[in-house]
């Protein structure tokens, strides 16, 4: 039986508001609104539960974007989330989250990815056991030191007041996370990333959730009002595409959402509306020497403390 102090209905209640107000916000920027596509699994799937997902193609500002909201239930927590907790192997689980990925059109504007969730693991005759994950991180092209400062200040304000340990940390474990290992390269210039957390109990826990949320249009919307109108040509975006490539690559090999979601019986439209629309690869290439293109490798992907 769910614990009752584990309310999970305000949890439901503040995630459907959180996706409408950055759908709302995004949508009006761009002058293009989101569609909506509200989803509910059948009664004999192995996952069970419903969700909203909120597209975005072809704007005048994002090329492709998703932001997703899922409450789902399943009799079996699937490997990928009892990696770090195999004596949960085995426990029925109910998880609720809004997740988002925003490519814009402009190679200058950068991809941007934020999720909050909460995961309860449930049991006939134990207790049950949560935990919160999320955070958000940020995947320029062209690298602005103003811009990374800027969402690097936001995301450490959204968790100063729940412990000053806390960004440092979860910077950190940021910088690890968004790491392709088979490159030896970061995804991006990274933000904050949590999982498996449950130390602050789930009241200041679910506090901490709504925190980094409502933090996420303050740290990513001045980006890109500043950076969707900044001139580019064929070079710039033939990068992009090439960056994207990168992004592809962490997502399907790496991301323990999208593992989650696939090996869980997820809805896979849902899962992979976080996916470029445009993506290239090309056989070992490099920037030229001294390029912006370079500027990028030397100066924004490498751990930087930029706070």
């Amino acid at each position: 039986m769910m614990n009752a102090s584990l309310d999970l209905n305000a949890v439901r209640d503040y995630l459907l508001g959180l996706q409408t107000r950055i759908t709302d916000t995004l949508g009006a920027l761009d002058g293009t609104s989101f569609t909506t596509d509200a989803w509910e699994k059948l009664p004999s799937d192995p996952l069970r539960g419903n969700g909203r997902s909120q597209i975005i193609e072809d704007g005048a500002i994002f090329e492709r974007g998703g932001v997703g909201f899922s409450h789902v239930k399943g009799d079996r927590l699937p490997p990928s989330a009892t990696a770090a907790r195999p004596e949960l192997a085995g426990r029925g689980f109910e998880a609720l989250g809004v997740s988002l990925v925003l490519h814009p059109v402009n190679p200058y504007c950068p991809t941007v990815h934020m999720n909050v969730r909460v995961f309860v693991a449930v049991h006939p005759t134990e207790a049950p056991v949560f935990w919160f994950g999320g955070g958000m991180d940020l995947t320029p092209y062209y690298g602005f030191e103003d811009d990374a400062r800027h969402f690097h200040t936001v995301c450490r304000d959204a968790l100063d007041p729940f412990g000053m340990d806390l960004y440092p940390r979860f910077k950190t474990w940021c910088d690890e996370y968004f790491f392709l290992k088979h490159r030896n390269e970061p995804r991006g210039i990274g933000g904050i990333f949590y999982d498996d957390f449950n130390a602050l109990g789930f009241e200041q826990g679910f506090a901490m959730m709504r925190s980094v949320g409502d933090a996420f249009l303050s740290a990513y919307q001045p980006i890109v009002e500043r950076r969707h109108a900044h001139p580019y040509g064929e070079r710039e975006r033939a990068f992009q595409c090439y960056r994207r490539g990168r992004y592809v690559e962490f997502n399907l090999v790496f991301d323990r959402g999208t593992l989650f979601g696939l090996q869980s019986g997820g809805r896979t439209e849902s899962i992979l509306m976080s996916m470029p629309p445009v993506a290239h690869w090309r056989y070992d290439w490099k920037p030229e020497p001294a390029s912006e293109e370079q500027r990028l490798y030397t100066d924004f992907l490498v751990p930087r403390a930029w706070v």
